[in-house]
């Protein structure tokens, strides 16, 4: 026992000696100062620049970095980045830019007159300073890392001063007139005007000046000019209006970051644009009116674009660029990258998850490329030898799940050169479908959604691409069989069109690719990208042909999924025509091109040191304690038995008795389990003490293995379908027809009395009429099955079934998600298909909220009205967030939210616009029972007014309470359906009390003891 002793006190003065002399960060602090700067034109305009320098914490002379803020934000912005670079050896500067923060002056955006001079004199400041290394007089060793806004102003640095000997641009801009004017389109030679320069959106042909390289061009395309090309964009309407309304912007970064107040008082004319300086200002009213780029808005935007000077930078670049960014997609790396590299300087890209659009942001990784960069070619020969290296080209893809963290796997594939958009192979694709008709609507209106620009996960929840929606009539669908293979898309497919008009003039369209599934979920809009194209028709053709660039990205195609080519003439991020119009769109050429690239390959990441150290620590240490342990345990056997020692234990003994609850017991019996769960400690083969922890919870995860997701929590999978189980309320069901019990009838849910109860179209009153609705899997089960009846306006049903009956199914078809096989479904008279106008009046909450969590209640739901496009007026704020009942809580940024203020906040935004057709989830999990009862009294009032609640629940005794109806379902098909007070009424009585929902569902689908 001592030698034991002895070696724990060991362990135990090794561990405490480690953690005191292991090194630890060194302490970084920061000095603020103001620094003046004298820029504009003619050199002549005093700015106050907010300022703060980070020295290298040790000592001693060290490169500098600057780093630049995004849109919207401020030196304050980059403190954590500068704090971390500052600790591995770098002298830090991060300065607020002019018209941000508290800094003086008006935006100019990045224009060399007044941005690029103004870095130029902070890289004169940093000369001037002792902690940092000169490379000549007044020259000190200096790179510059920001992105978007940041991003730019590095490049624009770098092409003017020659000092910068490194730049880590991100997420930034290649031509800021191409990127808010936009053209995917490629027309032949002979269409009556110069062929349309493809838009840094997605396509290798787009051509920056100052490069060598050699861009695919269609055949007999005669390419127009910069200039022209963006005369001849869509306007990038949305997210034109976030920058130059008020100077902020809706990226992560800069909702997250702490915002500065201006230096003074806000002005008329920063009320009216901004900061912005008044020119800028008065070009972007003027093409915010007509929708339309001018020559003067293309010069100003020009001059601030990088690549009119690309060809000028010979400091290293590390481009890094979001795969989720509908602002400047990777189109603009691409074309930055080639007009860089064509003058020998060292290039390097690195697509990421993460963008002005959201996604995962990476920060941890994009800050091991910035440092690994900065250390090769700032530090010097040692420090940039022992840095990782920065591959040529990095793409983040999806690995998976980790089995024991359940965390997203990111893997990072490296090639040692960059391809471009074309990649290294193509695969072409057959596309079918006729040649179709489509509109444009008057005034634009209703528009089809793609992604709501810098908030393209609200509707889709915080992990997804976003909800994308085209509206019927507007949009033209062409699509392949499935695939034979998987078919992993790097750069930008492309495809030819044909549009015809009636006479001449321009066709506005949008072009996107879709990954289809299967008709169980909707298709996957990748990253939500869209491509804007404007197509010339020609006098007296009729018709014209064009070859459409799609959006660059990096997504998988599985094998059995399809790709889904759509053209719409609508989206809600650009203007479009206001002017009613026809179009018939076609194939040109029967199949979309895919690039491919096989030189991509995942890095081995090796295994950590400390994987094998801390087992063979174990096993020594094990081996240690055995051998101390032997030599005392001797003359212990040797008295075994004496002094009531307790003997050992048997695979024979008895088990104890676990106290499970009866009906998670009932719940199981059927799933493969074999009578009672082992108490806690005995599920292993462990023998049970008397009194062990034998509880219900320990029951329920044991239970779980053989279960479904729905029994653990109420939510899991039916039928390859999120499956969440509906509470309905309303109604008195007076007058009611009697419970109807069948497979296969048309049923009235307490139709009134003389109620036409013929099936066919249904009146155009009645709130929801299912008719023969039939839906099978693709191995022929069928998950509903010749489901038919009808539920009347005042009414709260209950939608009942156990695992599997079909009810998500049939809520999935009833929102217009999936397609029936047979039968139909009428709201309010009219078919439902998806995108259905009648869809409108219609408001769900299905399977979970999805809020931004850093926004408060109210913004949210203000921000999903507005994503609506319909007026804020018809929204009905104010009642819908009485219902939810927060109060000051609305403020409240929704990550400080509780489970129950989520589902009160969801249930509200169902509210928004007071549909006349409710469908809710669960409402009244996570909430507490003054609040479900209050929940209770809301949906009841909600019917009598007029309105119908389909709800959809696994609390059998509050659907009782709740409900004036319920339909009750088993394996796809009715089974009962009538007023709950007519079902309680024709069950027995039991044990002298009144029959509960419980019990009559559990005699209704058989599965009562």
């Amino acid at each position: 026992m001592k030698r034991v002793a002895a070696l724990v006190a060991a362990l135990a003065l090794i561990g405490v000696t480690a953690w005191l002399v292991w090194p630890s960060a060194p302490e970084v602090r920061g000095h603020d100062q103001r620094i003046t700067v004298v820029d504009g034109p003619d050199d002549d305009q005093r700015v106050e620049l907010d300022t703060t320098f980070f020295p290298p914490p040790d000592g001693g002379k060290a490169p500098a970095v600057l780093l630049a803020h995004g849109f919207g934000g401020s030196k304050q912005s980059m403190r954590d980045q500068a704090v971390r670079l500052a600790q591995q050896g770098y002298a830090v500067l991060t300065w607020s830019a002019r018209g941000f923060g508290r800094s003086t002056g008006q935006i100019a955006l990045n224009s060399p007159d007044y941005e690029v001079k103004d870095v130029k004199q902070l890289i004169d400041w940093l000369a001037k300073r002792p902690e940092v290394r000169l490379d000549a007089s007044g020259d000190p060793r200096v790179g510059i890392a920001g992105g978007s806004y940041g991003g730019a102003i590095a490049l624009m640095t770098a092409a003017y001063d020659h000092r910068v000997d490194a730049i880590v641009p991100q997420i930034t801009w290649s031509d800021l007139a191409d990127a808010l004017f936009p053209n995917a389109a490629a027309q032949p030679s002979g269409t009556g005007t110069p062929a349309t320069h493809p838009s840094a959106t997605g396509a290798t042909a787009a051509q920056p000046s100052g490069t060598n390289s050699t861009a695919t061009q269609p055949s007999g395309a005669a390419v127009q000019s910069d200039d022209e090309a963006a005369m001849s964009g869509v306007f990038k309407r949305m997210w034109a209006g976030i920058f130059f309304g008020q100077g902020v912007s809706l990226d992560a970064t800069s909702l997250l970051s702490r915002r500065e107040t201006a230096a003074g008082p806000v002005t008329a004319e920063q009320a009216r644009c901004g900061r912005f300086r008044p020119e800028i200002c008065d070009i972007y009213q003027q093409v915010a009116e007509t929708g339309r780029a001018t020559p003067e808005a293309v010069e100003l935007l020009r001059k601030s674009s990088p690549i009119t000077v690309a060809a000028q930078i010979k400091a290293p670049t590390l481009l890094i660029q979001g795969q989720r960014d509908s602002l400047f997609p990777l189109g603009h790396a691409d074309a930055n990258a080639r007009a860089i590299a064509a003058q020998g300087t060292p290039v390097s890209l690195a697509w990421f998850d993460g963008g002005h659009d959201g996604g995962n942001g990476e920060a941890d990784w994009l800050f091991d490329q910035s440092a690994a960069w900065f250390a090769r070619y700032l530090k010097g020969e040692g420090a940039g030898q022992a840095a990782p290296p920065v591959s040529a080209f990095t793409v983040t893809r999806d690995g998976g799940r980790d089995p024991g963290t359940r965390q997203r796997i990111r893997l990072h594939p490296e090639a040692a050169s960059y391809p471009g958009l074309a990649g290294t192979a193509t695969t072409s694709v057959r596309l079918n479908g006729p040649e179709q008709n489509i509109v444009n609507p008057p005034g634009g209106a209703p528009a089809s959604i793609s992604t709501v620009p810098g908030l393209g996960g609200l509707l889709g929840g915080q992990n997804t691409g976003g909800v994308s929606i085209d509206m019927p009539g507007q949009s033209a669908a062409f699509e392949s069989a499935p695939l034979t293979a998987p078919l992993q898309l790097t750069g930008s497919p492309t495809v030819r069109v044909r549009v015809t008009g009636e006479g001449e003039g321009e066709a506005t369209l949008f072009a996107k690719l879709y990954d289809v599934a299967d008709d169980t979920q909707l298709p996957t809009l990748p990253a939500g990208l869209v491509a804007p194209v404007r197509v010339t028709i020609p006098e007296d053709a009729g018709s014209a042909e064009a070859t459409i660039s799609l959006p660059a990205i990096d997504h998988r195609f599985a094998a059995g999924h399809r790709l889904r080519l759509v053209v719409t003439t609508t989206d809600m991020g650009f203007a479009t025509p206001a002017q009613p119009a026809a179009y018939q769109v076609a194939l040109a050429s029967p199949a979309v091109t895919i690039p491919t690239v096989s030189t991509l390959a995942t890095a081995p990441t090796g295994v950590a040191w400390w994987v094998w150290a801390m087992p063979l620590a174990a096993v020594l240490l094990a081996a240690v304690l055995l051998s101390t342990g032997r030599s005392r345990r001797r003359p212990v056997l040797a008295t075994a038995g004496r002094g009531g020692a307790e003997p050992p234990a048997t695979p024979d003994a008895p088990l104890a008795a676990p106290a499970l609850n009866g009906t998670r017991q009932d719940a199981t019996a059927g799933d493969g389990a074999t009578g009672a769960f082992p108490a806690s400690g005995a599920a292993h083969g462990d023998t049970a003490r008397p009194g062990g922890d034998a509880n219900g919870a320990h029951a329920d995860v044991a239970a779980g293995d053989d279960t479904t997701d729905e029994s653990r929590g109420g939510l899991g999978r039916s039928n390859g379908s999120l499956v969440a189980d509906a509470t309905v309320s309303g109604g008195d069901g007076a007058g009611a027809d009697e419970i109807t019990t069948a497979s296969s009838a048309h049923v009235h849910v307490g139709a009134r009395a003389g109620a036409d109860t013929g099936g066919g179209g249904g009146g155009a009153e009645v709130p929801l009429e299912i008719s023969g609705l039939t839906k099978a899997y693709r191995n022929g089960e069928l998950a509903v099955n010749d489901l038919s009846f009808r539920v009347e306006r005042g009414q709260v049903l209950g939608l009942l079934g156990p695992n599997g009956a079909g009810k998500t199914t049939t809520m999935r078809m009833m929102m217009g998600l999936i397609h029936p096989d047979a039968g139909e479904i009428r709201i309010f008279g009219e078919r439902v298909s998806p995108g259905a106008p009648v869809l409108s009046r219609l408001g769900s909450f299905v399977e979970g909220p999805g809020f931004l969590p850093h926004l408060s209640g109210r913004d949210n739901i203000e921000l999903y009205w507005a994503a609506t496009g319909r007026p804020k007026a018809d929204a009905h704020f104010e009642e819908a967030l009485e219902i939810a009942g927060l109060g000051k809580a609305l403020a409240r940024a929704v990550r400080m939210y509780s489970q129950g203020m989520r589902q009160r906040l969801a249930i509200a935004q169902a509210m928004l616009g007071l549909p006349d057709l409710l469908v809710l989830d669960e409402p009244t999990n996570g909430l507490d029972p003054p609040q479900i009862r209050e929940m209770r009294e809301v949906l009841k009032r909600y019917a009598r007014d007029g309105r119908t609640v389909i709800v959809s629940s696994h609390m059998l005794a509050e659907v009782e309470q709740t409900c004036s109806h319920v339909v009750v379902m088993r394996r796809g098909r009715l089974v009962s359906a009538g007023p709950v007070s007519r079902l309680l009424g024709s069950a027995a009585v039991a044990n002298g009390h009144g029959p509960r929902l419980e019990d009559v569902f559990l005699d209704l689908i058989g599965d009562k003891p």
